[in-house]
């Protein structure tokens, strides 16, 4: 097997001293070190990870990306081997992306408290209707026309592009994220190039970690705010009053917004659904046109979920 060389700098890394260093590998654990690695040494949340960098140099990483108060903890690590980052973990991403290379050519994510697995499976299910090869990736592992287990709805930056890279590799052009709060918050889903985003609900979760209800709206809007080209679309859900906001500050941005939901205002409207006890008849106008679907599926809120799909494929 081909050994991949790349220079810090074609992933848009730069070292103050003077030269350039090649490397062969990424890697975020000191324990699995291989010789010619990048070891990116990222803040945690109890220790910082640049405590293991001597530890990472000694077992052949060859190259140290950190931030500030990561260079601070670190002693007894050449500088001209250190990379200092402001913010590390987006630098990191970007480099993981550029080091794999290649991701499926239509790739969208989907953030939101509930919803984003089924979301990003009825993506993966209508490309494949379409006889397109498709994923989708997030909780529960990386489904459809190529599999892998995973360990996380978000996974790390570095599983993320190397599966991505597999995937592609494998054949397939299509692919559905989950994008999780935690994941958007550590920077995982910089350097994934996606055409489209949704947003599908937000409730109060997660505050063990983000603390705050602002801090955890924030770092989903991060999906928006970084992740989403300036030429993409978002899709969201205006039946939530803070995503109803959300859309009109996309739309002020100039973000192609296409807004879903009961509300009036959205592009598509959900006007009311008959159930029985196999599923479901929704009623729905889109571009001055209305439509009636079956829906095999129980639950009114899985319509929401099937439409969404609709719209960001």
């Amino acid at each position: 097997m081909a050994i991949h060389t790349v220079s810090l700098q074609s992933l848009g890394l730069a070292l103050d001293a003077q030269g350039q260093i090649e490397i062969t590998g990424l890697a975020l654990d000191n324990r699995h070190i291989k010789a010619g690695d990048l070891f990116a040494a990222l803040p945690g949340s109890a220790v910082h990870g640049a405590r293991f960098a001597p530890a990472a140099i000694d077992a052949g990483a060859v190259a140290v990306l950190t931030d500030a108060a990561g260079m601070a903890e670190i002693s007894g690590v050449d500088p001209a081997k250190i990379v200092i980052a402001h913010d590390v973990r987006a630098s990191f991403a970007r480099a993981a992306a550029l080091f794999y290379g290649g991701q499926p050519k239509t790739m969208v994510a989907v953030t939101g408290t509930n919803g984003k697995t089924s979301i990003s499976s009825f993506c993966r299910q209508i490309w494949t209707e379409l006889e397109k090869q498709a994923v989708n990736i997030g909780t529960t592992g990386v489904e459809g026309a190529f599999t892998t287990p995973l360990r996380h709805t978000t996974p790390d930056t570095l599983t993320l592009h190397r599966v991505l890279s597999e995937a592609k590799s494998a054949g397939i052009t299509h692919a559905a994220m989950e994008a999780s709060s935690h994941g958007l918050d550590q920077r995982r889903l910089d350097g994934v190039r996606i055409k489209a985003a949704g947003f599908a609900n937000f409730t109060q979760d997660h505050l063990d970690y983000h603390k705050t209800f602002d801090a955890y709206f924030q770092a989903k809007a991060g999906l928006f705010d970084r992740v989403l080209p300036d030429d993409g679309t978002a899709v969201i859900n205006i039946d939530d009053p803070a995503l109803n906001t959300f859309a009109d500050q996309l739309i002020a941005r100039g973000i192609r917004t296409i807004r879903m939901g009961h509300d009036v205002r959205a592009e598509l409207r959900i006007e009311g659904a008959r159930f029985d006890g196999l599923g479901q008849d929704v009623r729905f106008t889109y571009q001055g046109k209305t439509y009636q679907k079956r829906l095999n599926l129980i639950g009114g809120f899985q319509a929401g979920n099937v439409l969404m799909a609709a719209l960001l494929v």
